[in-house]
Formats: C-alpha cells, structure tokens, sequence
C-alpha cells in the first residue's frame, strides 16, 4: 500500500491526503480508485481548474493579455509566486501541480464513476487572503519570496506525507508568519472543502476525497465535530471582499482635489499656479511610473507609455498605466511558447524578470504601482504649494 495518507471517516466516506506536485501521490490516487472502488470521487479542484487540467491549457499569449486588461495581474503574480515558495521548499517531484487531482478525474472517467468538484475559486481564496493579510503581513511575505537562498533544511514531499506533525507544524508556522493568509488559505478551505464533502456524501454514496494533505486533519475534525458550514455559511465563503463606501471613493479623491483646484484657478485666473500644477502633476506622475516600469526591466517603449499614460490614468482610476504599458511589453517582447510552459515553474520571483511572460505581469503592477505613488505625490505637492 502507498504511504500516502487517507483518512476512512466512515465505511462509505474515505478522505485521502495527497501532496500536488508528487509522484507518490498519482500513484497512491491510481491505486485508491482501483482498490476503494468508490461510486464518487471528489478533487479538489475549482470549475476553472479543473478545466486548465483537463484540456491541458497552458498560460498563451491570449490569456496573458486578458490577465492585463482585466488588471488580474498582480494576483496571477502572487499565485504563482506563491507555487514557486512551494517548490522552494522542495515540494516538487517534477510532477505538474495538481497532477494527482488530474489523474483522479482521469481514472474516474475511465472507470465510469462520477467527478464531484469541491474547491472554492482560486480567485476567491487568493483575493479573500489579500484582504485578511495585514499591510506588514504583506510585506513579510513578498519580503520572503524575493529570497534566493535554499533552505537545506527543506523537508521532502515523502517525509511531509509520512509525518503528519511536521506537516502540521509547517501549517501552523504559515498562520504565525501571516494570521491573515492562514486564516483564509487553511481554517476557511479547511471549512469549505469538509462542507462540500459532507454536502456530497448526504446520499451515502461510497465517496473517495483527494484533497491536500495539509487540509486532512482539518477536515477531519469538522466532519468528527459536526461544524462544517451549511449551505447558506458556503456561499458566504464563496463571497468576494466587499470593499466599503470609503475604500471605493479613494481612487476618486485625487481626480476630484486636482479638478477642484484646476475649477479654482481657472475662477481666480491664476494661469501661473495652473501652469505649475500641470507640470507637478505630469512629473510626479510620469516619473513614477516610468520609474516602476524600469524597475520591471521594461522595453523603453513600455516605459515611454508608462510615463505618458500615467498622467491621464490618474484621473481616471478606471484606467491604469500598467495596462497600457503591459500591452506595449507584451507586444514588442512576445513570449515564446517556452516561455509561456517555464513560467509556471519559475523558482523564485528573481526568476521571473528573465522570464517574459512574468516581465509583462512585473511591467503592468510594477508601472501600475508607480503610477499610483506619482499620483499621491502629486497631489502632496499641489497641496502643499496650495497651502503656500
């Protein structure tokens, strides 16, 4: 028998334990289903990954300029950076990730049983994570992913497998590096994936789970104590952040005070102090955001955009800089099809700027980082002259 863990919670409900990117772990699926012979098997897997899996998708160049138009660049880059902090601790086999979830589906099918889908939207989890995590959460967790180093110390995927204490103490050391992002990727998947299996499993039918194997003991304890959510606690969970009425009107207060003050001198016919506020408006925000564009290593055209759009984006916060800038990235430094297939599998985010589909995600946030530093510098600067 494999040594890769399950969990039997009943004689018609079995929970097995898998790590996403071991070999041990396809094999151990392969054998589950042939020797459980379940009627049901559950993966944990959302409906759009499970779609990038089964149809073999990769990143292309298509779906690489939605990720900039549709400004979903900074959360494919903490997905991804996220995967690399996985493979930095020696959590790969050379496996693609999810391959034991795709090889489930795919014995599944052949063997004629049903494939239930219990993961909450990748999106979800990754945005309800950005809004739990505290702003120095945040910076401690980009802080550690910029680290090139290896840790020797690393524990292998069959040590982790074998030994549900350390993979139970590395659990737990994530939810003291960052409570936020511990409460929304371990306690609420935890609570997701034990309600949607009890959800399943109400008919009895003999039902096979293939989750990670950080999420067994969680599981576990919500289906023992009978505390997985509800139907109506689910949907909660599958909510997006709700920004509030004075989050949502920030993007807005910059246009309004530079319109404002523009109304103002234009009433007052001061023409030298418009004259210097288009000028401090223009610099601050063209010199930043060229400024983070270069720091994504840019093509000098991407930052010329950069520059250039920033000041009118500014104004406008339903443009951005980097989205231009993203696109002139993209289109004068096209990625190869190897280029598009490594950056799945890039080590560390130093990686990704030699990489060119990640220099067009580091160009878009990078340019759409500085440009909003340039325009609350700007306006600082107006405010302050104002004042004067």
């Amino acid at each position: 028998m494999s040594e890769t863990p399950f969990i039997d919670i009943s004689p018609t409900l079995r929970i097995l334990g898998t790590a996403h990117v071991s070999t041990a772990s396809v094999d151990a699926v392969r054998e589950q289903i042939a020797t459980y012979q379940p009627e049901v098997v559950a993966v944990e897997l959302c409906a759009s990954r499970h779609e990038a899996l089964t149809s073999d998708r990769r990143l292309d160049k298509e779906g690489l300029l939605k990720v900039v138009k549709e400004g979903k660049a900074p959360l494919v880059l903490l997905q991804s950076l996220l995967a690399a902090e996985q493979r930095k601790m020696g959590l790969d086999e050379g496996q693609q990730p999810g391959a034991e979830l795709l090889a489930a589906v795919q014995e599944a099918e052949a063997a004629q049983m049903e494939v239930a889908l219990i993961d909450r939207d990748i999106q979800t989890t990754l945005r309800r994570a950005w809004k739990k995590m505290r702003f120095r959460e945040k910076v401690r967790i980009m802080w550690s992913l910029l680290g090139e180093d290896e840790d020797e110390d690393a524990p292998e995927v069959s040590e982790l497998l074998e030994n549900q204490d350390l993979l139970s103490s590395l659990m737990e050391e994530l939810r003291t590096f960052s409570p936020g992002a511990g409460l929304v990727l371990i306690d609420e998947r935890d609570a997701y994936l034990a309600g949607k299996i009890a959800k399943l499993h109400h008919t009895e039918k003999k039902t096979l789970a293939v989750v990670g194997a950080g999420h067994l003991k969680g599981i576990e304890r919500h289906l023992a104590e009978k505390t997985m959510p509800d139907e109506a606690s689910l949907d909660e969970l599958n909510l997006l952040p709700i920004r509030g009425r004075f989050s949502k009107s920030i993007p807005w207060l910059i246009p309004l005070f530079v319109m404002s003050l523009m109304g103002y001198f234009i009433a007052t016919g001061e023409r030298v102090n418009l004259i210097e506020m288009f000028t401090v408006w223009t610099a601050a925000n063209a010199v930043f955001a060229a400024l983070g564009c270069a720091l994504a290593r840019g093509h000098p055209l991407a930052i010329l955009t950069a520059a250039a759009a920033s000041p009118i984006t500014s104004l406008n916060p339903t443009l951005a800089a980097g989205w231009f800038a993203g696109y002139v990235q993209l289109k004068l430094k096209e990625p190869t099809a190897e280029d598009l297939q490594q950056f799945l599998k890039l080590e560390s985010l130093g990686s990704f700027w030699s990489n060119k589909a990640g220099r067009v995600l580091l160009v878009t946030s990078l340019s759409n980082l500085g440009s909003m530093a340039g325009a609350w510098f700007a306006a600082a600067g107006l405010l302050g002259s104002f004042g004067a």
